[in-house]
């Protein structure tokens, strides 16, 4: 069984945080006896040390969710011995963690890199869509196919 689940975006500030917030309450609501540790990381550092964007945080709130104290950080190598699942939100991130992955050296490490859309029901989309441009409604959609793609995370490591 999975103990530790790292989502990842570019600067997480949008996507990555909204997976750990929304992905963390709903594992508690669904699945109360877990022990994961759940985190979230960019594949860049542009924003490291800062909270997430504002915009996502609101649309959490309205939702349920609390990412006020979530602060951004860049990947480390280290994350690929620490966490068992490294979920990234797009295929560019994907790829950038895999190729991280691969200079670690450890085989085993490429095999925890997932695609965070892989998990859910829907069909529309195949890469949470980065929001940082668009409108509120962006926040929105991001939140929706989080939870979708949580809940079927959740199912598989439940189902382990």
């Amino acid at each position: 069984m999975s103990r530790a689940v790292l989502f990842v975006c570019l600067g997480n500030i949008c996507r990555s945080p909204t997976a750990e917030g929304v992905f963390r309450e709903l594992v508690n609501q669904h699945w109360p006896d877990n022990n994961l540790f759940i985190d979230s990381a960019g594949t860049t550092g542009y924003h490291a040390g800062e909270h997430a964007d504002s915009r996502a945080i609101s649309a959490a709130r309205h939702r349920g969710y609390d990412l006020s104290k979530i602060l951004s950080r860049q990947v480390r190598e280290s994350d690929f011995e620490e966490f068992d699942l490294v979920i990234a939100m797009d295929q560019e991130n994907h790829s950038n963690l895999v190729r991280l992955a691969t200079q670690t050296g450890n085989d085993h490490h490429v095999e925890k890199v997932k695609l965070f859309l892989d998990y859910s029901k829907q069909e529309a989309y195949k890469e949470v869509p980065d929001p940082y441009y668009g409108g509120s409604k962006g926040f929105d959609l991001v939140i929706d196919l989080i939870e979708d793609a949580s809940r079927g995370l959740i199912t598989q490591l439940v189902s382990r």
